[in-house]
């Protein structure tokens, strides 16, 4: 469900996209007035069309040609077939329970069975008939054989509709996922003695595991968050430790570190990012490296190594990453850190293995106190509070309210560019400022070191994404209460001891609860199919679609399930069906389709959709191409929706330079894209700035556009209302479902039915004054 500007903001971008993706808007937001199935940009994937119980229903039958070489010459041989007489023939040969019990034993359930017999029906009845099966329908018709005779003959034309029939065991070989361990021959040579650190946040946990990184011969360390690999590149080499930093948008070597913005800097001349983005092929590779766990390789030899934050192992969009690093990292220690409740599955892991762990735990280097009192007010708010929302909605009527009441707001969450982050993060930690307060959402929870005094929880209620890729609103979980609230406090600056509580009284118990409890024990690590299984399955099934491919792989695949779950794939495939019409080699689709993308930001999709188009025609996609997509150069913020489309335009270009290394002839001009998004960067940062402002103007807007929807206009009305008083006010309706426990569709469901029964009472009414 979209919130807030987000909402608003479709519905704008779409307007403002008309022209040149009016198809693919359409697809994305009316799909369901086109038949399921069919060929065009989105497939909108829902639980009916996912036939998850049933995997036969993935097979799509392939057309079978009749051979040119069998016209008439059964015929000939034993005269015309009547096609009633044909028909019955063929209808009492499927009506037999021997033909399944024979059908079922070659591979066919009952759902390939009827398609099978459907295809082969209507093969007989349009097209000559090959002279065996002639023959032999001949012979039934004149008692000289049995119905039973035709099932050879139906499995032959099975196995021409079905391919995968014939591969099977091949296709179950490829997606057996039961050993994991034994992917990695190199990794399985090495006697690695494994360390595992593991600690609440705060606890030095990976400061002693970067101990031992810094002093190493060589090293890697793999975190989360480009923003953590960022720190560490700039930590090791300020400790005199060459290091190179590696993420999926950018190289930079350990030469370049002093012509880098330091967090701790404030200077930062155009002339030292000119030389920052330079390119310098010729530089030697370091030997210790920093990376996102996702770009950790797996073919260097280290002497230590770092996997942090292990407990995402279980993530169910990215725990693979942890999993394979874990896995298949060649080094002689390794030390993973985070939270305990990781240390069973990995034991188990290494029982797998032949390796033993060492545990290392940790305790909280500073006091964390649960307040006895909710915030109840805005007006409470106190220099070193945070604000933690889930929702953008939250962020800007927070912030605003708290800048109205003379508080200067420092603003984090998810989708801002890393180096507006890391500006809000020095604005408030730093102590000559006068920004003092902050409004985050959990994106506090990991890569940036912050000041706080007081964590507060504005809602304890967050969308999750379930096992089917669907998103739900919930409860935090203990693990990201615990992750969240150990943000305060922090050892070394001047607010040693935390504070956590809730903003609404009601919420306060729930917390408590959640801080009590130790972290929730991590069940299973993820697992994703390869590029190399997507090409075998592609290689035996070469008319089934990339989509259909992963669909098949993880219906047909073999898990450990005591050990391992199958990562979600719904980002994939919605991919994967988008650019389908698109003609692609295999491997350039796995790619794109492994893209970081927000598939719900309707221009991120529809400038990707292009950029793949492009690449298909074999012509570069240059920096020229980039500023007509984007309309590049974009002015300064006025409204919030102008916010929001320059943090869409700024993940396009995060997406150029992430496929650039991926296909660097056809994204040739990394260095100019950079120092367009260097660009961007500093204008959101002053949108960011300016958020109250922005407020302010999106409310004028709307109020003087008659075009704009009554979606927008409720929605900042509810801002407008929220910030003036604390607790949002207006609908019971309209709470419900930006609370999430009601969906618009169900909304819209309540409203019809009483409008019916009130239509009903009136009319009993009326006939009761008649009488």
């Amino acid at each position: 469900m979209y919130k807030g500007f987000s909402r608003i903001w479709n519905v704008y971008c779409l307007d403002r996209l008309q022209p040149c993706v009016t198809p693919f808007a359409t697809n994305v937001f009316n799909s369901q007035k086109g038949k399921v199935g069919s060929i065009g940009y989105v497939f909108k994937r829902t639980k009916k069309h996912d036939n998850k119980g049933n995997p036969s229903a993935l097979f799509v039958p392939v057309p079978v040609k009749p051979n040119p070489d069998d016209i008439n010459v059964g015929e000939e041989l034993t005269g015309r077939l009547k096609k009633q007489d044909l028909l019955k023939i063929l209808n009492k040969f499927y009506q037999k329970p021997e033909v399944r019990v024979l059908a079922a034993e070659n591979g066919l359930d009952e759902q390939l069975l009827h398609q099978s017999f459907l295809s082969f029906r209507r093969h007989c009845l349009e097209h000559d008939l090959p002279p065996d099966l002639h023959i032999t329908i001949s012979d039934i018709l004149v008692g000289a054989g049995h119905v039973d005779d035709l099932f050879p003959y139906f499995l032959r034309h099975a196995r021409l509709a079905f391919p995968h029939l014939d591969c099977l065991d091949d296709l179950k070989k490829i997606s057996d996922l039961r050993t994991p361990a034994s992917w990695y021959p190199q990794a399985r040579n090495i006697n690695r003695k494994i360390i595992f650190h593991a600690g609440p946040t705060n606890s030095g946990k990976t400061y002693h595991a970067m101990e031992r990184y810094l002093t190493s011969k060589s090293g890697v360390y793999c975190g989360p968050l480009k923003l953590l690999a960022t720190e560490i590149y700039h930590k090791s080499n300020s400790k005199g430790t060459p290091c190179d930093l590696i993420t999926g948008e950018e190289r930079r070597h350990a030469s370049q570190y002093n012509t880098l913005v330091d967090n701790n800097e404030e200077t930062d001349t155009a002339q030292e990012k000119e030389s920052y983005l330079i390119d310098e092929p010729e530089l030697t590779p370091s030997r210790h490296v920093a990376c996102t766990v996702e770009m950790t390789s797996l073919n260097e030899m280290y002497e230590v190594a770092i996997v942090d934050e292990i407990q995402m192992i279980g993530d169910r969009g990215r725990g693979w990453a942890w999993t394979r690093a874990v896995l298949g990292l060649q080094a002689e220690e390794l030390h993973l850190c985070g939270e305990a409740g990781a240390i069973n599955l990995i034991e188990e892991i290494c029982n797998t293995t032949g390796e033993e762990i060492e545990v290392r735990s940790y305790k909280r280097l500073t006091e964390l106190k649960v307040e006895d009192a909710a915030l109840g007010s805005l007006d409470r708010v106190r220099e070193g509070d945070c604000i933690v929302c889930f929702n953008k909605n939250d962020i800007y009527s927070v912030s605003r309210a708290i800048e109205q009441r003379g508080h200067e707001v420092a603003v984090i969450y998810g989708s801002l560019p890393p180096g507006t982050k890391l500006a809000q993060a020095n604005k408030f930690n730093d102590p000559e400022s006068s920004c003092k307060v902050m409004v985050a959402t959990d994106a506090i929870g990991l890569g940036i070191n912050l000041s706080i005094r007081r964590i507060i929880f504005y809602s304890l209620i967050k969308p999750v994404v379930n096992e089917d890729g669907d998103k739900e609103m919930d409860v935090i979980s203990i693990s990201q209460a615990l992750q969240i609230a150990g943000r305060a406090g922090r050892y070394g600056s001047v607010w040693e001891t935390g504070y956590v509580t809730t903003y609404k009284p009601e919420d306060l118990a729930t917390l408590k609860m959640l801080l009590a409890q130790p972290p929730d024990p991590i069940a299973q690590a993820g697992l994703h199919p390869t590029a190399e299984q997507m090409e075998l399955y592609a290689y035996h099934l070469p008319h089934a679609t990339l989509s259909s491919l992963m669909d098949i792989f993880v219906h047909l695949c073999t898990v450990d399930d005591s050990l391992y779950f199958m990562c979600n794939t719904e980002g994939f495939k919605f991919l994967a069906e988008m650019i389908q019409h698109v003609p692609l080699p295999l491997r350039a689709r796995y790619v794109f389709c492994c893209a970081p993308i927000n598939n719900k930001l309707p221009f991120v999709c529809a400038t990707f959709l292009k950029m793949v188009r492009q690449y298909s025609r074999n012509e570069p996609i240059t920096r020229n191409w980039m500023s007509n997509a984007v309309d590049w150069p974009l002015p300064p913020p006025k409204t919030i929706m102008d916010l929001i489309h320059l943090e869409a335009v700024f993940d396009v270009m995060e997406l150029y330079l992430w496929l650039s290394y991926r296909f660097p002839d056809m994204f040739p001009d990394v260095k100019l894209v950079r120092e367009m998004e260097v660009g961007l960067d500093a204008i959101i940062q002053q949108g960011i700035f300016q958020i109250t402002r922005l407020l302010r103007n999106s409310e004028q807007v709307l109020r003087s556009d008659p075009e704009m929807t009554e979606l927008g206009r409720n929605r900042l009305g509810k801002l407008h209302t929220q910030s003036r008083d604390d607790e949002p006010k207006g609908k019971l309706s309209e709470m419900l479902v930006a609370k999430g426990l009601i969906t618009p569709q169900m909304l819209k469901k309540l409203q019809q039915e009483l409008a019916v029964e009130k239509t009903d009472k009136k009319t009993k009414g009326s006939r009761h004054r008649r009488k």
